[in-house]
């Protein structure tokens, strides 16, 4: 009798994540051995001077490296941010989706928009809600595989335009964030080599911005609809799933609830980052300058405590409308609510287990910050003008960006070449910074070493109907592949037309140096 071979499919991604640490362990052995170094260049504040500084490879194919990694790798998962901020939210979620808000809410907003309008108006607000940092990213995935679902439409379409607008947005807003005020001071700083008084305004970069964002906003949508939606499979939904939404006068009653309440609850969290009223502005950093800075600085309490903001927020929409519709009438069913959306998570937190690892043994390795440092030093080297120059910083830190997904560390290493060979070549430090933005744009989203990466991963896994094919790495991003390519060319497109007609960027701020 002959034996059916079993079908091992596809590398699950717990695997592949096993796989890269045991390669990054043996690479970083390897360019140990070679010596492999870079050196960039930092600008001293006080004298202005550039100083040499080197990067080398750490190898952790050694005793101090395994010593490293078994010492490290526990207290790096429980430290990891990702996972405690992603079960904070998840149970706001949950009793929002429990109690039946979510699906009335998204009935009542979306039964008369066309589908690619609900398309647009969501990656639309997922590329502005950059403003709020990383955790927009565990906002909008969740809530945007709940949207697609009430539509009637497959989960993963949220998720998978969810993470593309979220992962570009974060280099891409029309807002000045506290990340573009970090950056703003690496770029003054290597301005400042060649000209000490140079200034930038905080809105010199608001033009391009709105622009590119507005976009985006089209294109995500265009190839979310007509490319993504094309690859996905048939989602199977029940034949009570796809009954039509009415919405009850039981049901319109627990939303005047729920946003009654919910109103109320804001108008208290906006009084208190609003400064200068009376008892006014309690959850401001006043050590800091800048009003973005004193609620997104490190020690804000904003910044601070904005997952617990948000997941008391929705906790009030859930709890509100279900005493209004009646879904939760006792305490019981209140905390029975809170864990619905934890079900079956077990696997997502040893994927982001192994993530976690991953990143912290690739950081320590030091291969990233001597890459960037080394692409740096061929952009200075290169001797470019114009626009060979504008292609080459565009590529250059669209490639780093894999490496290092962290824009001020990035900036840190690249902004004293990229600045002052910018200005020679009589272009604006404003416009490098731009240039700079808009290529780690492109590349955001296809880069492992986003810790949301995992996340994004974890949840098109949730969702997957076909238990017995995992979801590969390979598959997540052969998904955002075609957002990276349309998006780089279009970024890429939008710098160069900016340079060549000389639009001001934004206020007092050009292309050129006039």
């Amino acid at each position: 009798m002959k034996r059916k071979k079993k079908n091992k499919g596809p590398l699950h991604p717990l695997m592949i994540y096993v796989l890269m640490i045991f390669i990054i362990i043996i690479i970083s052995g390897f360019l140990k051995i070679i010596d492999a170094q870079a050196t960039f260049y930092s600008v001293n504040n006080i004298t202005l001077d550039l100083m040499p500084r080197t990067e080398v490879v750490k190898s952790l194919f050694s005793l101090s490296g395994i010593k490293y990694i078994f010492t490290s790798t526990v207290n790096n998962f429980a430290n990891f941010t990702v996972l405690s901020n992603l079960i904070i939210l998840l149970m706001g979620i949950s009793i929002m989706d429990k109690s039946g808000f979510l699906q009335t809410a998204i009935t009542i907003t979306t039964k008369k928009l066309k589908k690619k309008t609900v398309t647009f108006i969501f990656v639309l607000i997922c590329l502005l809600s950059s403003i709020f940092g990383d955790l927009s990213y565990l906002i909008f995935m969740p809530l945007g595989a709940l949207l697609f679902y009430y539509g009637k439409r497959n989960p993963a379409i949220g998720i998978i335009s969810s993470f593309a607008a979220l992962s570009i947005g974060s280099s891409i807003n029309m807002f000045f964030t506290s990340s573009d005020s970090g950056l703003l001071n690496y770029t003054l700083l290597a301005s400042h080599t060649l000209n000490s008084s140079y200034t930038i305004h905080n809105l010199g970069l608001i033009g391009i911005m709105t622009v590119a964002v507005l976009l985006l906003a089209y294109i995500i949508t265009a190839v979310t609809e007509n490319i993504i939606v094309k690859k996905l499979p048939k989602y199977e939904f029940t034949e009570r799933e796809l009954e039509e939404d009415i919405v009850t006068k039981s049901e319109q009653k627990g939303m005047i609830y729920a946003c009654g309440s919910a109103f109320i609850y804001l108008i208290i969290f906006i009084y208190s980052i609003i400064p200068g009223l009376p008892l006014s502005g309690a959850l401001l950093d006043y050590s800091q300058v800048n009003y973005i800075d004193k609620l997104f600085s490190v020690n804000s309490f904003f910044s601070n405590g904005f997952i617990f903001v948000v997941t008391m927020l929705f906790i009030i929409l859930g709890l509100f409308y279900g005493i209004g519709v009646k879904s939760i009438k006792n305490h019981h069913d209140f905390c029975d609510n809170l864990g619905h959306s934890l079900d079956g998570i077990g696997n997502m937190l040893v994927m982001i287990f192994l993530a976690s690892a991953f990143i912290s043994i690739f950081k320590e390795s030091n291969i990233g910050n001597v890459l960037v440092a080394s692409i740096g030093g061929i952009i200075t080297d290169a001797g470019f003008l114009g626009l060979p120059l504008i292609i080459l910083i565009f590529i250059g830190v669209a490639i780093c960006n894999i490496f290092v997904p962290s824009s001020e560390l990035k900036w840190y290493l690249l902004s004293s070449s990229v600045v002052p060979i910018m200005m020679q070549a009589e272009m604006t430090p404003e416009f490098a910074q731009i240039v700079f933005r808009f290529a780690e744009a492109s590349t955001m989203n296809i880069t492992p070493l986003l810790a949301y990466f995992i996340v994004y991963l974890a949840f098109l896994e949730k969702y997957n109907q076909d238990r017995e094919n995992k979801i590969r790495m390979v598959d997540a991003l052969k998904l955002q592949l075609p957002y990276t390519l349309i998006i780089s060319f279009t970024l890429l497109m939008l710098l160069i037309i900016w340079y060549l007609i000389g639009l001001p960027l934004g206020i007092g701020a050009f292309p050129t140096i006039s």
